[in-house]
């Protein structure tokens, strides 16, 4: 869907052009897109956000209704008013792509542009990819939980408005659900949609048989009954196995049927509820459960032997609820000389975390052959080369005394960011968001169970090359010095 979202941005982004322009300084920068945390406490992160900031970037213009609020505030010289009735993104930005595992520091995106353009585009990317960056993990989350088990994502109804239920949901299925409820998403980005039907629907006829009757005449290849409505093992459970069993009778094939529970115990119902459907000859039934799930809630009850096969996860998904910000940064990296060279910069913290990696700048992911599991990802200058016959040391940044040595030959390496805009012009093809799902899934295969799992993950290693190290640490040296 295409709109101008030339506007969404932050004042100060404003300001900041017209004081480059007033300046005429619009040198050549590179501002990297990094956070820096993993959300939820996870041990990995899923990017997610890249066509929609693709389509942003490709939609961008002043228009004239752009440039007469502008100068109505009061603040904006003619001159600079023009100059953005002209704007175009000329620059070039990288990006790792959409559904890749990713962790903290390392770039997201990259961007190569004039401070103006560069400056200007900062508050959007930060919107779009953290916001469904954050979503795509809490559902890779859920889905790891569910331990092969469907997710479906009900969260509309509870997400922080239109745009955040339906990016929320494209992000939800690129994090591995199997639908989503939200008729909109499936629309705009041919997901599948998925859904039963309420409690008010039962409550419209005079008894729960009659409504779960009638829904099963109208969809009787669908049939997955809402069953506590008045009493989940005494009426429900009961009344949903009469309806199957006249559509057994009936030569109706019982092919995507069921139940729903969406209160009370969940594992204690749906033990009763699956011994109540075998015994009466619906051993394929499927039991779907909701009411206010997350991966934790789902986890525990996996352990419980609840006998549930299906999941619809909303409000604590579509918010996450527990973690509702990706924290994701766009930090000044480097400036370009006359020459074309890049002269690194850098951002200086009392805490550690927050110092910044300088330079032009790619990150490469580190395989072992035999397993075909993440080792690490290392960062290092864009113009870096690496043979992987050779033997590789790899250390902390943080702590460098952490060292590996990888042999030549039982590794290999793939540079993971990759170039979106060229000289302005969109040179990436953006996949279905199936495609997208499809690549996740295969992405978080290369992790290490042990980096998987929801409690105390183990962490993966985010290298610097020395390279890089030896002049990040040179510029923190030159900064003592002043």
């Amino acid at each position: 869907m295409s709109r101008n979202l030339t506007l969404l941005t932050d004042l100060y982004e404003l300001t900041m052009m017209q004081g480059y322009f007033e300046r005429q300084a619009n040198d050549i920068v590179v501002f990297d897109m990094f956070f820096r945390s993993n959300p939820n406490k996870s041990g990995y992160s899923i990017a997610a956000g890249l066509d929609q900031v693709i389509q942003y970037i490709k939609d961008l213009n002043f228009t004239y209704d752009d440039v007469a609020y502008l100068r109505s505030l009061g603040i904006f010289s003619e001159e600079f008013l023009n100059y953005l009735s002209g704007f175009h993104f000329s620059g070039n930005l990288y990006a790792i792509p959409e559904g890749t595992v990713v962790f903290p520091r390392e770039p997201l995106i990259k961007v190569v542009a004039p401070i103006m353009e560069a400056q200007l585009i900062e508050t959007a990317i930060l919107n779009i990819v953290n916001h469904q960056s954050l979503i795509a993990t809490k559902a890779a989350r859920v889905v790891y939980a569910a331990e092969g088990d469907g997710i479906m994502e009900f969260g509309l109804r509870r997400a922080q408005g239109p745009d955040a239920g339906l990016y929320g949901a494209r992000a939800a299925m690129i994090g591995g659900c199997i639908g989503t409820s939200n008729v909109l998403a499936g629309q705009m980005f041919d997901v599948p949609v998925k859904g039963t039907h309420a409690h008010s629907w039962i409550m419209s006829f005079p008894d729960e048989y009659t409504a779960f009757k009638t829904y099963a005449n109208l969809y009787p290849s669908a049939c997955i009954l809402l069953v506590d409505t008045y009493d989940t093992l005494k009426s429900g459970v009961p009344n949903a196995i009469r309806v199957f069993t006249e559509m057994q009778k009936a030569g109706i094939p019982l092919t995507n049927y069921g139940i729903r529970l969406d209160s009370g115990d969940l594992a204690y119902l749906s033990k009763k509820a699956r011994k109540m459907l075998d015994e009466a000859g619906f051993e394929t039934a499927v039991i779907s459960a909701s009411n206010d799930l997350d991966e934790f809630l789902i986890h525990d009850l996996k352990i419980q032997g609840a006998k549930i096969t299906s999941w619809g996860v909303g409000t604590n998904l579509i918010t996450s609820k527990d973690c509702p910000s990706f924290g994701g940064v766009y930090k000044l990296a480097a400036i370009q000389q006359e020459d074309g060279t890049f002269i690194s910069k850098i951002k200086l913290s009392e805490n550690s975390e927050k110092i910044t990696n300088p330079g032009n700048k790619t990150v490469y992911r580190i395989y072992d052959n035999e397993t075909g599991k993440m080792r690490a990802d290392l960062i290092c200058f864009a113009d870096e080369t690496f043979d992987e016959t050779q033997d590789l040391k790899i250390f902390d940044p943080m702590e460098p005394w952490k060292k590996t040595k990888l042999y030549g030959g039982t590794y290999h390496m793939r540079e993971i960011l990759v170039p979106v805009f060229i000289n302005g012009q969109c040179v990436y093809e953006s996949p279905s968001v199936m495609e997208i799902a499809a690549y996740c899934k295969q992405e978080k295969d290369t992790l290490w169970d042990e980096t998987k799992r929801l409690f105390n993950p183990h962490k993966v290693y985010i290298d610097l090359s020395q390279k890089l190290f030896d002049e990040k640490q040179a510029l923190l040296n030159q900064m003592d010095k002043e």
